[in-house]
């Protein structure tokens, strides 16, 4: 059998992400794990881990890709950059019909390039195989503890993304001194596991649901709440989620009885449109309404979080929601505004920690297939385009497709 050439190829989009599919170490792994794979990596002076990284453990540094059979990165291709008749593997982010990418996926499929995307590769149980949600969770809990920490003048923590590796940022943990306030953690995932990691070394008292909802402590606690928690069908009285996931508008949200207890909510929960929203605009402005800080991890812009009016960045991560006048303001402008951290790259602030996880689910959970015909359809489900076209599961993204053709004859027009 021929050797599959993967290139890692150098990230284009700007804002500049320093993640990486594979680092240094996890190359040299993969290489001996399959001897049938070679690796060239793509220079680059914005990646976590430098050119020098990978030459010091032997792998190829290579400008030029064209020789590579499968391409990967993190971010969406500029369409300009793409290299015809390849197969790649990036966070196209095409699947919601994103305005931004009718063009990247236009550009796609004319030039014949199988497109793999990350978020598509799923068990036939539809579980996700590969994600950076762990790290969303890790650095968006942080930022959460972090703003509370400003808002309330109590510490100051060193921002994550100043932090070389975890490490670092694990030594702040020891300023942080809470009050004994209560804290939700929204989610059963990736997301909310990693929140929920930091809460834990944190020395943060994890509590039942129900004592949450109903005790008072001397010492802040949390409470891991799931949907069945905060969501309820009228006209039904046992819980059942595969009723909830299948029917989400026939739903109410019941979480008003976690907002008169809850001090800061981190939102890790997977949120669909057509599902009731945690709570509503009208409803921050009741008297006991006590949420202040939300670390809104999902970032899902006027969506789960009605005041998650718009996403923030890792420089300038936090804004104020007043809750009078429904408008944002600059964050800490005042102690009855609700502050919101809406970062919508978290992983990024952890590069080197979130590039070392994705590879690990990489080598574990991807590769393997390559090399065993995909006898599990695992490479097969998560492919958009094919030789020009679109696969059958993502046909339904043709007049997507189609409308970066039309808008194209406007501009030449």
């Amino acid at each position: 059998m021929s050797k599959l050439r993967v290139g890692i190829i150098k990230e284009g989009k700007v804002p500049v992400d320093k993640r990486v599919p594979l680092t240094p170490k996890k190359c040299v792994e993969a290489l001996q794990k399959f001897p049938e794979m070679e690796i060239a990596v793509q220079p680059s002076d914005v990646r976590c881990f430098t050119d020098e990284e990978y030459e010091e453990l032997g792998i190829t540094l290579q400008q030029d890709l064209t020789s590579c059979d499968v391409l990967m990165g993190v971010k969406e291709v500029p369409f300009e950059q793409l290299i015809p008749d390849k197969t790649y593997l990036f966070f196209s982010h095409t699947i919601k019909k994103q305005p931004h990418n009718a063009k990247l996926l236009r550009a796609i499929l004319d030039k014949n390039i199988t497109l793999i995307d990350y978020e598509t590769l799923k068990t036939a149980e539809g579980q996700r195989v590969v994600a950076f949600g762990r790290y969303a969770g890790i650095v968006g809990a942080y930022n959460g503890i972090l703003t509370y920490g400003k808002k309330h003048g109590l510490f100051n923590l060193k921002p994550a993304y100043l932090c070389h590796e975890m490490e670092d940022m694990q030594e702040e943990y020891f300023k942080v001194k809470l009050p004994p306030i209560k804290i939700a953690v929204t989610g059963g995932g990736r997301v909310a596991g990693g929140a929920m990691e930091v809460l834990d070394k944190m020395g943060i008292k994890k509590v039942s649901v129900f004592d949450y909802l109903y005790k008072q402590f001397s010492e802040p606690v949390y409470a891991q709440l799931h949907t069945g928690d905060y969501n309820a069908r009228p006209d039904v009285e046992v819980w059942d989620s595969p009723d909830f996931y299948a029917n989400p508008h026939l739903y109410k949200s019941t979480f008003r009885k976690f907002t008169r207890v809850t001090d800061i909510l981190l939102a890790c929960a997977y949120w669909d449109p057509k599902a009731p929203r945690l709570f509503t605009e009208e409803e921050t402005r009741y008297s006991d309404f006590r949420i202040n800080t939300i670390a809104d991890i999902t970032c899902d812009v006027n969506g789960s979080i009605p005041c998650t009016k718009r996403a923030t960045t890792i420089p300038d991560p936090v804004y104020d929601y007043n809750k009078e006048t429904g408008e944002l303001e600059p964050p800490f402008t005042s102690p009855d505004n609700i502050t919101v951290m809406a970062v919508d790259n978290l992983p990024c602030e952890l590069p080197r920690n979130a590039s070392r996880d994705f590879g690990r689910l990489l080598i574990d959970n991807v590769f393997p297939h390559f090399f065993n015909g995909d006898k599990d359809g695992v490479l097969e489900r998560g492919t958009i385009a094919k030789g020009g076209k679109l696969t059958e599961r993502y046909s339904y993204l043709q007049g997507y497709a189609d409308s970066a053709t039309a808008n194209r004859k406007e501009e030449l027009a």
